[in-house]
This record gives structure tokens, sequence and C-alpha cells, in this order.
């Protein structure tokens, strides 16, 4: 994988990539603060769903946008929940994009909805990478965070999976309350044993509003331990590593060649396009301006759907926006305007790609540092021993892998002028 970050702020065209928001589950998990629901027993809502996304993808499609797609993506929520009507939107979506050679086109799913018939029309239609949330092999960790699944499912659905022929990707979450160093290993044994090339390793984050959240400021539940999270990284780190799965990414660990496309096109500044409700998208300025030109998306009448736009600030070359967190809005206007936009100047640019490039364990090269603004805050990371210069690239020291949201803060700040975090 080459790095997308060292040209894309310099006005490079790296190909795009496509994200699919699926907001819907079986039962929202104790910590999930992500937009979802569950899926309406109402007659017809998946079908009108995929239709949806496909007008979407089109919308996108006539403008260019996806004439050279990289990696396709349906996450959510579980996408698995809407059943078969999950194929017609794969196959409106591979009708639709012109796709780059041996793209990645990824589902997520969870173990309560991974069915063998459904996970072989997806691959008999062109998926070739699941990802899913497993999260523990522990029964008691998966009751803590809400999970309705067993371990036992867990397994099985992996199987399943693994059996398909598709690449596998596990979500697995350490630092979660009542969770032992010995239940954590467990975890990350039986995921080896299960043949998924890929895992992603998350410390349980405690997002406000969420029912775990709420447990936890009641007392009912411990708080999350940050050392003993941090503890549990460093064991995945040793025992993935063991096993042959390197850690490409802080938290991304992989054989060699099963490295995500689509998050890796995320941290190298790829543009994307994000379709469904509360997905994001990232477009240069120019092109976003010919969208805007195409779009009566300056009509007062759409007011109560997204936000209105007269047009790009001369200056910003990179424009970040997110469609409103409403699936039934999503369902009304497929292609209405979004709810909030972002314009990013050349150096704003520079310094996300710098930032975002540091999560990955090759780092950035010189050229991205000295145009994001960050080499004096590099060089004080590396007085720290957070970051280290090799062969003309600054990346992550082992002891700054637990420091991460540190280092990328004080880069993010240094390249926008606003000082070290």
């Amino acid at each position: 994988m080459s790095s997308g970050a060292d040209t894309s702020a310099a006005g490079g065209a790296p190909t795009a990539s496509l994200y699919v928001h699926v907001p819907f589950c079986v039962l929202k998990c104790a910590y999930c603060a992500f937009h979802s629901t569950t899926l309406s027993q109402e007659p017809g809502v998946a079908e009108h769903f995929a239709w949806a996304v496909g007008e979407g993808a089109a919308h996108w499609a006539a403008l260019g946008v996806l004439d050279d797609v990289a990696s396709i993506y349906v996450g959510g929520g579980t996408p698995t929940t809407l059943g078969y009507p999950l194929v017609t939107l794969i196959e409106s979506l591979l009708g639709t994009c012109k796709l780059a050679e041996d793209a990645e086109i990824t589902v997520e799913t969870n173990p309560d909805t991974t069915d063998p018939a459904l996970i072989e029309r997806l691959v008999e239609s062109g998926v070739n990478r699941f990802s899913v949330g497993i999260q523990s092999f522990d029964d008691d960790v998966l009751r803590a965070l809400g999970r309705c699944h067993s371990s036992v499912a867990a397994h099985r659905a992996v199987q399943s999976l693994v059996g398909s022929g598709a690449e596998v990707s596990l979500d697995l979450m350490c630092g979660v309350p009542g969770q032992s160093p010995e239940s954590w290993r467990r975890t990350l044994e039986r995921a080896l044993e299960c043949g998924a090339g890929h895992v992603s390793v998350y410390p349980l984050s405690l997002e406000e509003g969420t029912p775990l959240a709420d447990s936890v400021h009641s007392g009912k539940v411990d708080t999350p331990d940050d050392d003993c999270a941090a503890d549990m990284m460093e064991t995945a780190a040793e025992c993935l590593g063991d096993a042959g799965l390197h850690r490409y990414e802080v938290a991304s660990y992989a054989r060699s060649g099963c490295e995500s496309v689509h998050n890796t096109g995320y941290w190298t500044g790829r543009p994307y396009i994000g379709i469904g409700p509360s997905a994001a998208s990232m477009l240069p300025s120019d092109t976003f301006s010919t969208a805007i030109a195409c779009e009566a998306w300056s009509d007062p009448g759409l007011a109560g759907v997204g936000r209105t736009i007269d047009g790009v600030p001369q200056e910003s070359v990179r424009v970040r926006f997110l469609r409103a967190a409403d699936t039934a809005g999503f369902l009304r206007h497929p292609v209405g305007p979004p709810e909030e936009i972002e314009y990013l100047t050349a150096r704003q640019a520079a310094a996300e790609d710098a930032m975002l490039g540091l999560r990955l364990a090759r780092g950035i090269a010189d050229e991205l540092a000295v145009a994001a603004g960050a080499v004096a805050a590099l060089q004080d990371l590396t007085a720290l021993g957070l970051v280290e210069r090799v062969d003309g690239h600054w990346r992550v020291s082992a002891a700054g892998w637990l420091l991460g949201n540190e280092v990328f803060e004080a880069v993010w700040f240094a390249g926008t002028r606003r000082g070290l975090a």
C-alpha cells in the first residue's frame, strides 16, 4: 500500500472509496453511539432502503465521482439485518460504480445475523470481505456490552464466514469493566483459532448518552480502567504479532495482503463518498463545487432536510460533509443536502493527512510533515520518545502507540497553528 497522504493535500488524484451506512440492528448495544435503530416490521422498509442507496450511488456516479472506486464498505448498524434486500443493494452498487482493479467490497455483520445462505448469496454477488463484530468470546463480557449473541454463536458465525472464501476481519474490544486479563487472552486465542486474516482491537470508549455510560455514572458499573485497557492492547500486540498478524495501524493487525483497503483510504487522504443517514463524505473542493452546481441544494424548500449551500470558499481545497442522522429523511431524499460542512485549506488538509497517516506503522514522509507544518512538533515528540524518524519517514514509536491520541493531537494542532496539545 502506498501513502496517499503524501500527495492528496497537494492536489493528487487518488481513487475514491464508497461507504454506505445501514442504520438497522437487531438490538442496539449498550456502548454504541452510532446512528442505528431496530428495523421496522412494516413491509418493504428494507427494500425501500436498498432502492434509496441505489439512487444515491447513481447520483454520484453521474458526477463522475465513482469512476475508479478502490473500495466499497457497507457498514452500520448491522447491514445483514436487511436480509436478502442487502443482496439487491450490493448488486445495485456494483452495477453503478466503476471499480478499480481488485476493488475491496466489504460488508459488516454480527453473529446473530450471519445466515450462511445469505453470506453465500453476498459472495456470489461480489462481496469479497466481511467485518464481523465479535467483541469478545467471553459470555460475561458480551452481556456487559449488551451484545445479543453468545460466544458459541460468534465462533459458529466466523467459521461460516471463513468458509465462504471471502477475507474476514474480526472486531474485538478490551478494557471492558469486569474483563480480566485471562479472559482477554482467551478471546485473542480463540480469534486466532478461527483463521481470520485481520483483527481490529479497540479499547472501550465510554460515549455519553449510551446505556453503558449511564450505568457507569450511576455507579452500577465500574468505570473503565485506561491502564488495564493499555495493558490489554500490549497483550494483543504480542499475541497477534507472534501469530503472524503484523500491526499496520494503531488498532489493526493483519496477515500480509489482508490489510483493509477501505480503512487505509481514510488514513491516507483518499476521497470518499458516504451514502445513508449520518454518512460522512470527503471530496476535493472543485468536485464538491460541481455537485452544488448540479443540485438544488440552495433551495429553501430543502431546509428541513439539510443545510443549504451557496458556494465554496476560494481558499478551500477539501470539503468534509455529513448527512443528517435521519433515516426517514434519507428515505425521502436519498441525494438531499448535507447537514454539516467543513471546508479545509491546503495547510489544514495536509495537517489532517499527517495526523491520520501517523496512525499507520509506516508513518508519513518528510514532505508531508513539512507541508503540514508539523516538523517542530514531531521533533518534540521524538525527544519524548513517542515518535521516531527512519529512512525519511516519521512514525510512532513502540512507546508512542499507547499515547497515540497525544501524538495525533500535537501534530494536528501544530499544523493548524493552534499550538501543541
